[in-house]
């Protein structure tokens, strides 16, 4: 009787076993594949729908993350649409508030869009923790955080992993760098964002159409003082290498490098230019609505005179 019950026993545990193995692999492929299919959003021009496609996505990887929580895939695609969604949308709605002059709802819009910055570098480190242990210790410096990232990351997979983070870090920093309490702490760790976004270039410059080369060209231009002749020769190499197929290039271009110069002409230029496309890749028709969206916006009279201290004409 006894081994009857036993070997019941190791049926049943093997049944279990196995239902919980078919589970696993079950999820883990839909969630492979849907990253593979992520990138489909990216043809769609309609903003407001690509708003509630990426609002519906994070949902939904959210979800695969409880599922399966170490699954790569399900990381990669919380830490890139945290950070789209961040950029795209929440950054938006802050702007659109900026221009209103409506306090409350700029700090709304600021905790959304800090938030969403912080759930993608959230992600980000737990994927890049799955390379290599060591985070806190290579944060004392420049110097061990940049030889952690040398010695882990040396696969050109590892770039996007490394640029969304990165991105995000200086996003982040960006949004939060008025602010009187965390301002001073985010800017202080400008840096780590920095040198994540380095060895993605690094590693390769071509990931996210050339978007290493943007995030880099922008710091480089954060103000007068900076290092303005290397952004204005990242920005040059990202316009080459992208065709000017990538609208975001021209219009950071414009956001930084012109109006940290005080070139309005230029800066116009640039704008218009980026209102003028047509459709120069129909991979990239989201984030070129979204950059044509911005550079409307930037092509205000306010904004204008706000964010870059110089006139133009216009409303």
């Amino acid at each position: 009787m006894r081994s009857h019950l036993l070997a019941f026993s190791l049926t049943a545990a093997l049944s279990l076993g196995s239902s919980g193995c078919i589970k696993k692999t079950l999820t883990d492929g839909q969630i492979e594949g849907t990253r593979q299919g992520a990138g489909g959003v990216d043809s769609i021009a309609d903003y407001e729908l690509g708003r509630t496609a990426a609002a519906a996505g994070i949902a939904q990887f959210e979800g695969m993350h409880v599922l399966s929580p170490d699954n790569a895939n399900a990381l990669f695609l919380l830490m890139k649409t945290w950070a789209g969604y961040g950029f795209g949308f929440c950054e938006d709605d802050l702007q659109a508030a900026q221009d209103a002059g409506d306090d409350d709802l700029v700090e709304y819009h600021k905790r959304r869009t800090r938030n969403a910055y912080d759930r993608s570098i959230f992600y980000g480190l737990q994927l890049m923790g799955q390379k290599a242990q060591g985070w806190e210790a290579a944060k004392k410096n420049e110097a061990t955080m940049t030889k952690w990232l040398n010695d882990n990351f040396t696969s050109k997979d590892d770039a996007s992993m490394l640029l969304w983070t990165g991105q995000a870090w200086l996003l982040r920093t960006n949004v939060m760098k008025g602010d009187d309490v965390e301002g001073p702490v985010f800017i202080a760790d400008l840096w780590i964002g920095v040198a994540l976004v380095n060895r993605a270039v690094q590693l390769d410059p071509s990931a996210e159409h050339y978007g290493g080369l943007v995030v880099l060209a922008g710091y480089h231009a954060r103000n007068a003082m900076a290092e303005l002749p290397e952004s204005k020769k990242d920005f040059d190499e990202a316009l080459a290498k992208t065709e000017d197929k990538s609208l975001l290039v021209r219009f950071t271009y414009a956001t930084t490098y012109d109006c940290v110069k005080g070139d309005s002409a230029a800066y116009q230029d640039n704008l218009n230019k980026v209102l003028q496309a047509a459709d120069p890749d129909p991979g990239q028709r989201l984030v070129n609505t979204i950059a044509k969206r911005r550079a409307k916006r930037w092509l205000s009279k306010r904004r204008a005179k706000d964010q870059c201290g110089f006139d133009i004409a216009g409303k």
